[in-house]
């Protein structure tokens, strides 16, 4: 399996570089570090003791992994979790913050566990994730995917201006969707007939 810094770094390279999207709440980003996460841990690259685009523009790859390693897997104690579910866990805590361990607890409770819906990944869920996994992990993180890719359809139906990120240009999957299905087994990808009858009612 991959190591937790390695997972990081495939995210870096999959969020990019610096972008300033208006309609992305997290502001200013680079390697899919927000402006707002520097502000709240204080990261003053430039140091002249203000945060802003600046700061974002000169973030480094390995600056961004350790952010992500350090406060978006370590800190919330994403390791408690089968190994199996790691990667796309942690990847949906970078995008999503504690909303990614929302996602998973209301999965755990659809499925028949006793879970409080917090974000938090306490012993509880970590508990309930491993009864979850037996007999085959693989499983519990194909339905977190699910889960994942079915989060974001419903983001983009409250939010037209978070569609562009579910639906690209062309009409075909956008970012986020490419991006929860990486993590899935491909016979729950989505057809393209599939993906088009779900946003069918967005035109």
């Amino acid at each position: 399996m991959q190591s937790v810094r390695q997972i990081a770094q495939e995210i870096v390279a999959r969020e990019g570089g610096f972008v300033d999207d208006p309609d992305d709440p997290g502001g200013a980003t680079k390697f899919g570090v927000t402006i707002n996460t520097m502000r709240r841990l204080g990261i003053d690259l430039t140091r002249d003791g203000e945060i802003d685009h600046r700061d974002v523009m000169a973030l480094n790859r390995g600056q961004a992994v350790d952010i992500f390693v350090t406060h978006y897997f370590r800190k919330p104690g994403l390791e408690r979790v089968p190994e199996a579910l790691q990667a796309s866990l942690f990847d949906m805590y970078v995008n999503a913050g504690a909303q990614a361990v929302r996602i998973l607890q209301r999965l755990l409770v659809q499925m028949g566990y006793s879970v409080v819906v917090d974000g938090a990944l306490g012993p509880q869920t970590a508990g309930m994730c491993d009864r979850a996994a037996v007999p085959d992990a693989v499983v519990l993180r194909d339905a977190y995917g699910v889960a994942r890719r079915n989060y974001y359809f419903r983001l983009a139906d409250r939010r037209p201006a978070s569609r562009k990120y579910v639906r690209s240009q062309s009409g075909g999957k956008g970012g986020w969707i490419r991006r929860a299905e990486e993590f899935l087994s491909p016979v729950y990808h989505l057809t393209g007939a599939e993906f088009q009858e779900r946003v069918a009612a967005w035109d």
